[in-house]
């Protein structure tokens, strides 16, 4: 009867830590799901031109945009001959995996004090920004952002 009893709180006992052990198991899976998933943020590419110089150009010579590159991760888009002053990509949501973003633009500047601008802005924020000042038929901003960690 003794043994039978022995026996009986043993099954008891193993039982317990079988439980207890996938309890554990679980709740720390969960939480390395949580750990490792990669962030989602909200990007969007801005070109600008600042057409200096007179008031109200001739109509045919104006500053304007040659050609706008995107690129996210390994995914690049080329845009030529955007029109107006401002160019902005739609907002839309990178995963930290791609690790980097590219953009720049060419832009045919008039006036010596013509600027050409570009922007990625990240979660609402300016992440990188850069801007170009000056006359030429080939001017060219660029700026990049990594997400990776050094």
């Amino acid at each position: 009867m003794k043994q039978f009893y022995n026996l009986k709180s043993l099954l008891r006992l193993s039982s317990l830590f079988v439980v207890l052990f996938s309890v554990i198991t679980v709740v720390n899976s969960c939480k390395k799901d949580d750990d490792e998933e990669d962030l989602q943020h909200l990007v969007q590419f801005e070109a600008k031109i600042i057409d200096g110089g007179p008031a109200s150009p001739p109509p045919t010579e104006f500053s304007a945009f040659k050609t706008v590159v995107t690129q996210v991760g390994t995914a690049q888009q080329n845009i030529f001959n955007p029109t107006g002053f401002n160019w902005k990509s739609d907002e839309f949501f990178v995963n930290e995996s791609q690790s980097q973003l590219n953009f720049s633009a060419n832009a045919n500047l008039l006036h010596s004090d013509s600027k050409l601008m570009v922007t990625i802005w990240i979660d609402g924020e300016v992440a990188k920004s850069d801007t170009i000042v000056g006359a030429g038929a080939n001017q060219v901003a660029s700026v990049y952002h990594s997400f990776l960690e050094l």
